[in-house]
């Protein structure tokens, strides 16, 4: 499964954070870091996009 499809499942609700992190097989401690690291270059993209 596409990374990115599971930490926006869990962005959206869909998903615990452990069920995200199972699914991607991480621990809690660096599944945070990937979806905080996730969020940083979404917000990048979109502020240049203005």
């Amino acid at each position: 499964m596409d990374k990115r499809k599971v930490i926006e499942a869990y962005q959206r609700g869909f998903l615990s954070i452990q069920e995200c992190a199972q699914i991607l097989g991480l621990d809690s401690v660096k599944i945070m870091e990937v979806v905080q690291d996730t969020n940083w270059s979404n917000l990048q993209k979109k502020q240049k996009a203005k």
